[in-house]
């Protein structure tokens, strides 16, 4: 835990004085978050980290070989959710490792800064970020990954310690690592009643599955959700909806490239298309009238990049018109309209051409983040190249931008 961080102190003129919020930073669980905090009935029933015979899957979970032991999250006995991996590629020694080879690493070789709040203070201090705001890893990034836990009682003890975790760092960290809540979104009342209890807490926002018809469920359109975003818009929490959030994104990996590409082009053109996968979302969300209803609900699109959205949003105008105009009897503006009034996306890797995206979606709507400690995070240097991106506009656009969005959208208070 005392590896040195590169500091990067260098000439980003265009960006001194802002207070830098990341709005997209990982989490990879320590191996007693959940243990530590549970009751004594449940704390060998809870996920932890046990030795297994075979190995897994990072990206499915599941079993490749029976041959030799590897560590996983184990539920009661015998559920295996998955290798208690990395999930990440910024090594023991915070070097940013290329490649896959961060698949065959187990949670020992990341960063202490992906699991603990000192080091991640520290990243945060010597790479320029002021504020991050985390999405788990384990139990998948809308919570998809619990459903396989047949007791009830446990699937949302497993939400709530985990919320409880994370309201505990927003506090010791001063409010700077915002961890968003979790919903049990497999029992609608106990997710309604979450919402309740994260606001009590102190959470700046909700993660929730983006398709919880693959699960059992109505999907988010259905009346049964309504009293879910009366209660957000009650509390003016933002509903996040990070790429990869449900089974029907789950097989980015394994199923989006063709057979014959190795595994690292598997690895870039799945990321890839996994971002695009949240135009679903985005179209659902409006023709579905959710925002039509709840004209104050946030929603956040995490992860996903920005300059496909102005094309959907083109896309999304066009077809409404002219293959569904029953529709706009339901619908009070154009979903490019809706958009610009509710929803909010997050932009990193995007060099040139991302003004040109980000004045065509609104200067409100798009937020800053770096994607810690994931395959295609900018560590170790995440701001030098935002920097010269961002420096043709005026100062205020930038503040808006890397800050200012971010802090409107989750309420955070930053220091001035």
């Amino acid at each position: 835990m005392t590896a040195t961080i590169p500091d990067i102190h260098d000439s980003r003129s265009a960006i001194e004085g802002i207070k830098v919020i990341d709005t997209d930073t990982h989490l990879t669980e320590p191996a007693d978050l959940w243990t530590s905090r549970a009751p004594k009935a449940f704390k060998d029933r809870v996920p932890r980290v046990v030795m297994r015979k075979g190995t897994y899957n990072l990206a499915s979970g599941e079993a490749l070989s029976e041959a030799g032991e590897s560590p996983v999250w184990v539920v009661d006995d015998s559920l295996i959710l998955g290798p208690a991996c990395a999930y990440g590629v910024v090594n023991a020694a915070n070097e940013k490792v290329r490649g896959i080879d961060f698949m065959d690493w187990s949670i020992n070789d990341i960063s202490p800064a992906a699991s603990f709040l000192e080091p991640r203070l520290a990243a945060m201090d010597a790479t320029g970020i002021w504020g991050q705001i985390v999405y788990p890893n384990l139990a998948g990034f809308g919570g998809q990954a619990f459903s396989s836990i047949e007791d009830l009682r446990l699937r949302n003890l497993c939400a709530t310690l985990y919320n409880d975790a994370m309201a505990e760092i927003q506090e010791q960290s001063g409010g700077r690592i915002m961890g968003m809540g979790l919903l049990p979104w497999w029992d609608v009342p106990s997710a309604i009643a979450e919402v309740e209890r994260i606001h009590t807490l102190g959470l700046k926002g909700v993660n929730t599955n983006a398709d919880p018809q693959d699960q059992g469920l109505p999907d988010l359109g259905d009346p049964c959700w309504e009293p879910l975003w009366e209660a957000c818009t009650s509390h003016d929490l933002p509903v996040n909806f990070h790429i990869g959030a449900s089974l029907t994104q789950a097989s980015w990996y394994g199923k989006a490239s063709w057979p014959s590409l190795d595994n690292e082009r598997k690895l870039a053109l799945g990321s890839t298309l996994l971002y695009l996968n949240n135009a679903r979302v985005i179209g659902n969300l409006i023709f579905s009238g959710v925002l039509e209803r709840h004209p104050t609900l946030k929603i956040v699109s995490s992860e996903s990049g920005v300059g496909w959205i102005p094309f959907a949003l083109d896309a999304l105008d066009y077809q409404v018109t002219e293959t569904a105009p029953n529709a706009l009897d339901a619908l009070s503006m154009n979903p490019s309209e809706y958009f610009r009034r509710q929803i909010f996306a997050c932009f990193w890797f995007e060099g040139e051409g991302l003004l040109d995206s980000v004045r065509r979606l609104g200067f409100d709507n798009c937020m800053f983040e770096t994607d810690f400690p994931h395959p295609t995070c900018l560590f170790p240097d995440p701001l030098t190249r935002m920097a010269g991106v961002l420096e043709e506009v005026d100062y205020g656009l930038r503040k808006k931008l890397l800050s200012g969005n971010a802090a409107r959208v989750y309420n955070i208070d930053v220091p001035t």
